[in-house]
C-alpha cells in the first residue's frame, strides 16, 4: 500500500510560519508530480502548489511569495514552507503524489489524510 502522511500542521498566529512535510512510503518504483492542496469550510478544495519531477514549482496566486515548495533529497517526500500566514490560510492541507507501484500498473494519484492548519488573528 502506498501511504502519504502529512506532518507539521497546527495553530499559529497571523504572521507566523509553519512547515508541512509529506512522507511517502510503500512499494513504489517512481514518483512524478507532487503537491499540496487545501480545503477550508465552505470552500472547494484548491491547489496550493505543485512541483514536477524536474523541480519546476507552480504556486497559486494567493500564496506566491509566501509559500515555498520543495522535494526532499530522496525524492520520496515534499515540503511546504509557509511564511507570513494569514487567517485566510486556515484549512485542511492535503499532500498528493503521482506514483507508480509496478510496471504493470498505471500511474495514479495518491493522497494523504490531511493536516489541519489554523491561523489566528
Amino acid at each position: 500500500q502506498v501511504q502519504l502522511v502529512e506532518s507539521g500542521g497546527g495553530l499559529v498566529q497571523a504572521g507566523g510560519s509553519l512547515r508541512l512535510s509529506c512522507a511517502v512510503s510503500g512499494s513504489i518504483v517512481g514518483i512524478e508530480d507532487m503537491g499540496w492542496y487545501r480545503q477550508a469550510p465552505g470552500k472547494q478544495r484548491e491547489l496550493v502548489a505543485t512541483i514536477t519531477r524536474g523541480g519546476i514549482a507552480n504556486y497559486a496566486d494567493s500564496v506566491k511569495g509566501r509559500f515555498t515548495l520543495s522535494r526532499d533529497n530522496g525524492k520520496n517526500g515534499v515540503y511546504l514552507q509557509m511564511d507570513s500566514l494569514n487567517p485566510e490560510d486556515t484549512a485542511v492541507y492535503y499532500c498528493s503524489a503521482r506514483a507508480l507501484i509496478n510496471y504493470r500498473s498505471p500511474w495514479r494519484d495518491y493522497w494523504g489524510p490531511g493536516s489541519q492548519v489554523t491561523v489566528s488573528s
